[in-house]
């Protein structure tokens, strides 16, 4: 059997792993492994090194008169301890489920803890498990070893290895449990309620808490039954930019962050949040989303009753489904969320968004629901806005809007069928928010009816119909735009007057394309491709259809992402799509063109498109390569202009390049060799490497005397008949071939130096032009004659 150490030593702890070394109280960043400790999640342990101790605490720093959640073990040789963060391994799960026999969950990942006590190597992990979690302690070496842990001031467990030969011991425990009140109970634990409070606990086997009992909106009478308290029902309505609070005030949002708008000490795990953002115009921002805040995930409701939990979009229908506690629904008029169990309600139509609160909990409403006139800056929440979200703009009024008429239309509040409710709905909020707006914004996209549905909707949650009301106004009860999803940098409005809708570019986002008289991204330039995108809602703005474009070559369509619906065009080395190469000077340009299918038609009723974009690089720079004939091969990486190409040079003693030269080949003066320079990571069918130049020196300078010319211009130098350039130019790979010599009077290291440049095929002849001449004798500082013969071992080196 595999022992423990060795088997740990093969799966937590990897190469790489990034570890870090305390020798004096520090604070450990865990954020990427957090413990679960008894129930509590923690992203920190503060370690501290006292006289016999090091102690480890995940919520504060060590404080022997205040002890908090802290693990206590006997203080390591020089106060000196190693912290990894290690990922989780398959087989080490299950082993540690088999000493537990209780760990449930998957293992996510572990923090090891390493250090020397006296003559023991210990080993500390946490096991991260998810919900639960567990701590093993392994020593080997001779003596007593113990850690144990602590909630507050209780210890609640205890392990030590007590070595009495030099060994490996080890043990392991589960650390997992759930807290209620301050007290930590164990997995599958169940505590029976007391009726005089109506409260039941349950720890589960995965250390995930439950409790039930009387809900926030009731109270226990004292014989085990809750009862609803009643008191009226309470409604906050966010619509626009205006927030109407549970007491009946308004406040209008002036920019596009996110806010709280509902919470409460009574539901400490709930939190609903309204995001705001703009649409048509820079100085009026809207209700654009609502998320739901529960048990640490989110929910998060969107235009065309859209609703995502955290990353994942649901699908949902009028029968509710169960999300975390949360009743889920959809229908024509928009989402409902209801809390299990609770009389707590959340709508949200794409527009408006209204919370209704039953009972108790409208006295203790938190957010702008629970007072509007609240600071916004106090309640602004940073972690769901952007950056420039406080920014406020100005634009000039719209002077096609007749605010007098805006007004007769919202005072329709007023009048009937809206008057009968009235008395338990004040209208003047409502009327407040309609003028505000559609004063300085154009009565569009369903702003005509929105804040009169708003009301409506107000007054139905307290048991008024206002029968007929949308036949009187000419408006419809069901959500605006409902199915339609757009992109972040989108929104969903009137296409038609008949009321067709589609997405529309955020006036912000489309402001920067629009200071440039442009329809997306600037052109992005690679090595061996190019792309231009195009934004989707921009084209739809000139009623360009994205699937009549075209590259040069009809074949080359664009490409629409599904989410942020951009086009994107573009051309690489397998496909070119008609990219153009021409050559300017010292540049090299590739050209393509977004057209329209019927560009060249005679006649044509819609504008046509062309837009050309084109990538430019300067021409590839003259590179040189040194290597020395001592081993076989050499490898460089290469950077010239916007290529980037791996130069690789062997040696072969025959002309089939089979037999390489290795670093113990035996080479004969006046034996023939084959040289291949031989590139990798170029597109061949757009440049060609060209090998200008190649000379020897007996030292590593390639400047140095004496020097033997091999290749001249590109062509094999005239005066060593030995010298044959089989392929130069032609694709990205140089062949030539010499036959071996050394220097007169000097050493037999032999350094060859080579020069080249890549060249542009299209409209270029990269191959060079070589005249034969008749060959004259060698130099006479050259020795190879084949009876002088020399060990030489063979390799490329810069």
């Amino acid at each position: 059997m595999l022992c423990p150490l060795l088997f740990l030593s093969a799966f937590i702890v990897p190469a790489g792993a990034q570890q870090q070394s305390v020798t004096q109280p520090s604070v450990v960043d865990i954020s990427s492994c957090p413990i679960t400790y008894y129930g509590q999640k923690y992203e920190k342990l503060y370690v501290t090194f006292t006289r016999r101790d090091i102690v480890m605490c995940f919520d504060k720093s060590y404080d022997p008169r205040n002890e908090g959640d802290c693990i206590v073990g006997s203080s390591p040789d020089k106060r000196r301890a190693a912290f990894n963060i290690v990922q989780a391994e398959s087989v080490l799960e299950r082993w540690v489920k088999n000493k537990t026999q209780t760990i449930q969950n998957s293992l996510r990942c572990s923090v090891q803890i390493t250090m020397q006590i006296s003559s023991s190597k210990i080993s500390l992990n946490l096991f991260n498990f998810g919900t639960e979690a567990a701590m093993f302690l392994e020593a080997r070496g001779t003596g007593l070893v113990a850690f144990y842990t602590q909630v507050s001031d209780v210890v609640i467990n205890k392990v030590e290895v007590n070595n009495i030969v030099y060994q490996s011991q080890n043990h392991t425990i589960d650390i997992s449990g759930c807290r209620h009140s301050d007290t930590v109970y164990k997995p599958g634990t169940v505590v029976n309620s007391d009726p005089q409070i109506c409260s039941n606990v349950t720890c589960s086997e995965t250390a995930t808490l439950q409790t039930s009992g009387c809900g926030p909106l009731e109270h226990c009478q004292g014989n085990g039954i809750c009862v609803l308290d009643t008191m009226l029902d309470s409604t906050c309505t966010v619509t626009g930019p205006t927030v109407i609070d549970v007491h009946g005030h308004m406040n209008s949002i002036q920019d596009r962050c996110a806010y709280s708008l509902f919470s409460t000490p009574l539901l400490p795990d709930f939190h609903v949040l309204g995001n705001f953002r703009d649409r048509r115009r820079k100085d009026v921002s809207f209700l654009d989303s609502v998320t739901l805040r529960v048990d640490g995930h989110d929910i998060h409701l969107e235009q065309g009753g859209r609703v995502q939990l955290d990353d994942s979009t649901l699908t949902l229908s009028s029968s509710p489904q169960l999300v975390h506690g949360v009743q889920l629904s959809k229908d024509q008029t928009g989402v409902t969320a209801e809390l299990t169990n609770l009389n707590i309600s959340v709508f949200f139509d794409g527009n408006t968004a209204q919370i209704l609160l039953e009972g108790q909990a409208g006295s203790s409403v938190e957010g702008l629901c629970g007072n509007s006139s609240s600071s916004l800056s106090d309640l602004r929440l940073s972690e769901y806005s952007s950056t420039s979200c406080e920014m406020q703009y100005s634009e000039t009024a719209d002077s096609t809007i007749d605010c007098n008429s805006v007004t007769e239309r919202c005072n329709l509040l007023k009048e009937a069928p809206f008057s009968s409710c009235n008395t338990d709905i004040d209208p003047e909020p409502y009327i407040t928010a309609c003028t505000d707006t559609l004063c300085k914004y154009p009565a569009v996209d369903g702003l005509n009816c929105q804040f009169l549905k708003a009301y409506a909707r107000a007054c139905s949650l307290h048991n008024h119909a206002l029968d007929g009301w949308t036949s009187s106004t000419g408006c419809s009860s069901e959500a605006f735009c409902q199915d339609r999803t757009c992109s972040d940098h989108e929104f969903c409005g009137e296409k038609t007057v008949s009321g067709d809708t589609r997405c529309f570019c955020r006036t912000i986002f489309a402001s920067k394309y629009q200071a440039n008289n442009s329809l997306g991204d600037a052109t992005v330039c690679k090595e061996n491709s190019a792309s231009l995108t195009l934004v989707g809602c921009l084209l739809e703005d000139k009623d360009i259809d994205y699937s009549a474009l075209q590259l040069n070559d009809p074949t080359c369509r664009g490409r629409v992402d599904k989410l942020t619906h951009m086009v994107t065009f573009s051309f690489n080395s397998s496909n070119r799509c008609g990219t153009v190469v021409t050559t300017n000077n010292s540049y090299i340009i590739y050209k393509n063109t977004i057209r329209s299918q019927n560009y060249s038609d005679v006649i044509t009723r819609k504008d046509q498109v062309q837009i050309d974009f084109s990538c430019v690089y300067s021409q590839p720079s003259i590179h040189t390569a040194t290597f020395r004939i001592r081993d076989w091969s050499v490898a460089q990486r290469i950077t010239s202009g916007a290529w980037n190409y791996t130069l690789t040079i062997k040696a072969y003693t025959d002309a089939g390049r089979t037999q390489l030269v290795e670093w113990n080949s035996e080479l004969q003066l006046n034996e023939k060799i084959w040289m291949v320079l031989k590139t990798d990571g170029l597109d061949g069918s757009m440049v060609s490497v060209v090998t200008d130049s190649c000379w020897a020196t007996d030292k590593a300078s390639p400047t140095s005397n004496p020097r033997h010319d091999l290749i001249i211009n590109g062509c094999a130098n005239p005066a060593d008949p030995t010298v044959q350039v089989e392929e130069n130019g032609l694709a990205t790979s140089t062949y030539f071939s010499f036959n071996m010599f050394r220097f007169t009077g000097g050493s037999s290291d032999i350094f060859l130096h080579c020069q080249l440049h890549l060249c542009p095929k299209q409209g270029n002849n990269c191959i060079p032009t070589c005249n034969t001449p008749a060959r004259v004798h060698r130099s006479a500082s050259l020795t190879y004659e084949p009876e002088a013969p020399a060990f030489i071992s063979v390799s490329w080196t810069y």
